[in-house]
């Protein structure tokens, strides 16, 4: 009779918890996004090419080193910071300069955009520049159908060709 009584108890406290989680469970309701809008999702990761050229060390200056560190060749580490655009149907949208990460600004500079947009035919452009001055040189530019609810993420590979939307 005693265990009965424990597990009746047990079940009497756990009701009202199990009614709360129940009840957040399905309310108040969540919506991803409002009723006719996608989702655009600039997401890139990126280490640019470097700042300076390399230059060839002269002899004298190889003979000062120590032999471990004789590389023919002196390359600055630091790397050109990253400008991004996305223009969305003419108009642009997002235009951002993303720094390299690291103590000695040697890393992949980062950018993360979430954009809601109305659903339907969009034309996207997007454009990158990781080297000192000049223009962009990766440039993509596509007529998308974005349904609503749906997300296009737009990430970037240099070694596969350069900006890839996903939809």
């Amino acid at each position: 009779m005693k265990i009965f009584l424990r597990y009746l108890a047990q079940a009497l406290l756990y009701m009202p918890f199990m009614a709360i989680i129940g009840y957040f469970s399905t309310s108040p309701p969540y919506h991803h996004l409002a009723p006719g809008q996608s989702l655009i999702r600039l997401s890139i990761s990126h280490a640019a090419q470097r700042k300076g050229e390399c230059r060839q060390r002269t002899p004298e200056e190889l003979a000062k080193l120590s032999p471990n560190m004789r590389a023919p060749l002196d390359c600055p580490r630091e790397r050109s910071p990253v400008t991004i655009e996305l223009e969305l149907d003419g108009q642009l949208v997002v235009q951002a300069v993303a720094p390299p990460s690291g103590l000695t600004r040697d890393g992949a500079s980062t950018i993360y955009r979430r954009l809601p947009v109305a659903a339907g035919r969009h034309r996207v452009v997007a454009r990158l520049r990781d080297r000192v001055g000049g223009d962009f040189n990766y440039v993509r530019e596509a007529e998308l159908d974005l349904r609503p609810g749906r997300v296009l993420v737009i990430d970037f590979h240099a070694a596969g060709g350069g900006f890839e939307f996903k939809l």
